[in-house]
Formats: C-alpha cells, sequence, structure tokens
C-alpha cells in the first residue's frame, strides 16, 4: 500500500491499523500493538528530526508485515543515551527490538528509507 505519507504517528497508526485488519483479520494482537507501535515512531522520528515523511509503504509478506518511512534527511538513526529525567530517546530503539529485520538506506541528495520487518502470527 502506498499513500498519502502521514506526518504524525496517529495518521500513521490509523493507517497501518486499517491495512492490518484488511491485510491480517486474524492477527495476534499483539504483533499488531507492536507494528502499531513501531510505524508510530518511525513516522514520528521522520516528523521531529528529518522534516518530515516524503514516502509511506505498508506490506504484508511471509516475513510478516514491512514498513517503510522516507524522509528527506541524510542522518542515519542513532540511539542515544536513556535519560529518564529527559522525555524521549526510546523511538529508535524500540524499533530495532520490535522488528525481526531493520534496514536503512541512503540516498544522497534525496534523504532516506527506513524498512522495518515485524512479525506477525495469524
Amino acid at each position: 500500500m502506498s499513500i498519502r505519507p502521514p506526518q504524525s504517528g496517529e495518521q500513521a497508526r490509523e493507517l497501518t491499523r486499517e491495512f492490518l485488519r484488511a491485510e491480517k483479520p486474524c492477527a495476534d494482537a499483539a504483533d499488531v500493538d507492536a507494528v502499531l507501535l513501531g510505524v508510530s515512531e518511525l513516522v514520528t522520528n521522520a516528523v521531529r528530526h528529518a522534516g518530515g515523511v516524503t514516502e509511506f509503504q505498508v506490506e504484508s509478506g511471509s516475513e510478516g508485515v514491512a514498513v517503510e518511512v522516507s524522509d528527506a534527511s541524510v542522518r542515519r538513526p542513532r540511539t542515544v543515551q536513556i535519560n529518564p529525567a529527559v522525555p524521549g530517546g526510546f523511538g529508535w530503539l524500540l524499533v530495532r527490538e520490535l522488528a525481526s529485520e531493520v534496514t536503512v538506506a541512503l540516498h544522497p541528495g534525496r534523504g532516506k528509507t527506513i524498512r522495518a520487518v515485524f512479525p506477525v502470527r495469524a
């Protein structure tokens, strides 16, 4: 599914929830929650740190659900030192923990695409 890119975690969750209802109606609830959290974090990070989402895709496959989020920044995501006194800093760590595969493709002069595959059991 390729659609108008969401510009908030809430929009991304709703689009992905609709996709999952159609493509994986019997999906395990915990797996659905993991996909929704991962999508929300990827989109939120793109909006906060990379100028917004330029492309957004969700696909179903044998390995689970693949999510691609593109933005205009060529800066790779990074893990930051978690400080309980400072909000945030968990997004990239959560995505890497929840996904079975995460790749970052840099597109010089155009930005980057992060692809995360989330396992989804029926």
